[in-house]
């Protein structure tokens, strides 16, 4: 069963060697991600599962490793206790790898990408699923808020966007997970919130682990929704 998760943004902006001289910016945001990972660990899971987008449904069961060059800097992070070898890991669960790595994790670590148009039942249903892969499951999800929070975002200024980050802070904050299993694709589509899918499958672990959750941080800097959340 699902005994804790960590909900994070994925911008490759997160990990310092990528901003360059923009990394103190964000330092906040990369703090609050480490708190909500460390929850997760002091749970106790005997199975971590990152869950992140990606182009296809794809999953990592031993090990796999994914790569910063398409940014201009020569680092590889990968997934602990396994091979480097198989296909890349898309983006976002290659920032999750690059999070667990700065954790020192060593448990047993699955990942799996989800398109981000899956529709949410079958997001619903693979939440089920990985929660029931063993006793103690952690989960890392990973996903951006919308990125129309201002006319510099990379999808401009939406005036939906701002109700929609504080709808789903409300959300993630207090593990509310009917609200996440009825988020609109079409909507998140629109903000280019690309966390719906993971967000859904967070929602799906979850349901009946009577999990309380607590928000750690809530900003737009660059026009993008970035939230944090822990669940224990």
């Amino acid at each position: 069963m699902l005994v804790a998760a960590a909900v994070c943004p994925c911008p490759p902006l997160l990990v310092p060697e990528v901003a360059a001289g923009a990394a103190d910016e964000l330092e906040p945001l990369r703090a609050a991600c480490d708190e909500a990972l460390a929850a997760v660990l002091a749970a106790g899971p005997e199975l971590l599962v990152v869950v992140g987008t990606g182009p296809d449904a794809e999953v990592w069961t031993e090990g796999g490793a994914g790569s910063f060059h398409r940014y201009g800097v020569e680092l590889v992070a990968g997934l602990p206790g396994g091979r480097a070898e198989g296909p890349e890991l898309p983006p976002a669960l290659t920032v999750g790898a690059w999070l667990l790595g700065r954790a020192g994790v060593t448990l047993p670590t699955h990942a799996c990408a989800v398109p981000a148009d899956a529709p949410a039942d079958r997001m619903l249903g693979l939440g089920q699923g990985l929660a029931g892969l063993a006793d103690r499951v952690g989960l890392l999800v990973l996903g951006d808020g919308s990125a129309c929070r201002s006319v510099k975002a990379p999808g401009y200024l939406d005036e939906r966007a701002e109700g929609y980050d504080a709808e789903l802070a409300r959300a993630l904050g207090s593990a509310d997970t009917a609200a996440l299993a009825a988020l609109d694709a079409g909507l998140a589509a629109e903000l280019k919130a690309e966390g719906r899918a993971p967000w859904q499958v967070l929602a799906g672990a979850a349901e009946g682990a009577g999990l309380t959750a607590r928000l750690g941080y809530q900003d737009a800097p660059y026009g993008v929704g970035y939230l944090v959340a822990a669940w224990s």
